[in-house]
């Protein structure tokens, strides 16, 4: 088991901040390959509890060329994760074991785009599921003894029940 601790925190207005600074790193490490850098997870929603962990999705027109940024994606202190499960993929991760980003990014076109920022815009105009999402996560923490296999399984079936219904409710 890692040293990692896995925390849920109430929603902190300086996320927004990092994820500012961030993009602007991002952009100048990918280049004009990155097509769109947006902010998403729980810590792009106002008033939302959250591990403390700015997810960022990066819409690329070019996956090769974005490999090809690797040492200077690197060199702003992200591992390197390839797809990580997830085809079409290419994940990063920084802050070491006690992680403050992640970055999903994804060729244009790629459905995950959309299935990322409908999730987002779905929380933000529905509170009242925001806000269940909010307390789920702090019980799953409570419950996980800071192993992130179990807080995921825990959040799973909310997440697969919402993502749908944020595709009906979006129109797709």
């Amino acid at each position: 088991m890692s040293n990692r601790v896995i925390e849920v925190v109430d929603y902190d207005p300086n996320w927004k901040n990092i994820f500012e600074i961030e993009k602007v790193a991002l952009t100048q490490a990918i280049g004009n390959n990155a097509v769109k850098i947006d902010h998403i997870g729980s810590t792009s929603v106002i008033g939302l509890s959250a591990k403390p962990i700015v997810d960022i999705l990066i819409e690329v027109s070019n996956l090769e060329e974005l490999d090809a940024a690797d040492k200077n994606i690197a060199a702003l202190g992200y591992t390197i994760k390839g797809e990580n499960g997830i085809s079409g993929r290419r994940y990063f991760q920084k802050g070491g074991n006690q992680r403050s980003h992640h970055v999903h990014a994804f060729q244009s076109s790629d459905l995950n785009l959309h299935r990322h920022k409908v999730f987002k815009a779905y929380l933000i105009a529905h509170p009242i599921i925001a806000s269940e999402y909010g307390s789920l996560k702090s019980e799953a923490v409570s419950k996980s003894d800071n192993d992130i296999n179990v807080y995921m399984a825990l959040k799973n079936s909310f997440i697969n029940k919402h993502e749908k219904l944020a595709l009906e409710w979006f129109g797709n």
